[in-house]
């Protein structure tokens, strides 16, 4: 979840394990876990065991992410979404009615469910927005992670759920940290289109080309050989480790810069992190919800 309280600036820690409880950091995961455990109770299951009941079940081999890639195209030039015209149009809401109509453990490969619950991420959290949450304060952050749920496969999920409970447990795939969109100007930028199950692999390495290649959310020191990541490589450090041994490994296949990346694996480069700019990525909705 797309859930740390630090704001703009620089983080002066070196490269280690993120926080426990990720995004949500340190002591807030304590009194956050508490709080979800009271509210949420067993709404917390694991993908493998979470039963869908999809009510005018869409037929799995039917379901389409169509909607959402119009969508897409229609209101977010240059990854900014505008989302007074996206709550206007009907087929946003077209797609996140949709996402209640399928059973999303009965669709037919690992890639058309991870390509399904990427869009339902990212769809879902530009309905919080168009709902008038905001995850700029602690509060808000809670609100719009946790406490403002959506129905989906005819059962109700927060973005909590999705990233935390399904998505990273079930799918095990790093650069699903490059696709998912909390709609902040530091998280990665909405793409202009859907995921697709027949392009995922390509789409992947395309966000994680886009986001680690970008300056504003990566950059590189080369005086005084310093790598400042994007905070979601802190929050998530183990997923990270656990696929390439350390950040910089992680990084270098992905770097356009052939001569960064011979400089990287000869010189050992400090990591540091820069905080998170929980401003909105676009356009701010007309009417925000009371």
């Amino acid at each position: 979840m797309r859930c740390q309280i630090s704001g703009r600036g620089r983080a002066n820690v070196i490269e280690r394990a993120g926080p426990a409880g990720g995004r949500w950091g340190g002591a807030l995961a304590g009194w956050v876990l508490c709080v979800v455990t009271a509210i949420m109770g067993a709404g917390c299951a694991s993908a493998p065991t979470m039963a869908f009941r999809p009510q005018g079940a869409i037929p799995p081999a039917s379901f389409s992410h169509q909607l959402w890639e119009e969508v897409l195209r229609a209101h977010v030039p240059d990854g900014a979404v505008d989302y007074p015209s996206l709550a206007k149009d009907k087929r946003f809401g077209a797609y996140v009615g949709s996402l209640d109509q399928v059973d999303p453990n009965a669709l037919p490969t690992r890639e058309a469910r991870l390509a399904f619950w990427i869009n339902a991420y990212n769809a879902l959290a530009a309905k919080g927005i168009v709902d008038g949450y905001s995850p700029q304060s602690l509060w808000g952050k809670y609100r719009y992670f946790v406490g403002h749920d959506h129905p989906v496969g005819g059962i109700r999920l927060n973005l909590y759920d999705i990233e935390h409970q399904i998505l990273l447990p079930a799918f095990n795939e790093p650069r699903v940290h490059f696709a998912i969109v909390c709609a902040s100007q530091s998280c990665p930028i909405l793409q202009p289109w859907a995921y697709d199950a027949a392009r995922l692999d390509t789409q992947l390495d395309q966000a994680a080309r886009m986001f680690i290649n970008d300056p504003t959310r990566n950059r590189f020191d080369r005086e005084h050989q310093v790598a400042y990541l994007s905070m979601i490589f802190n929050w998530f450090t183990q997923d990270f480790l656990a696929h390439s041994g350390s950040l910089i490994q992680y990084i270098k296949p992905y770097l356009d810069d052939p001569a960064l990346v011979k400089e990287l694996e000869q010189t050992p480069y400090r990591v540091e992190f820069l905080k998170y700019d929980w401003r909105l990525n676009g356009r701010p909705p007309i009417e925000p919800a009371p």
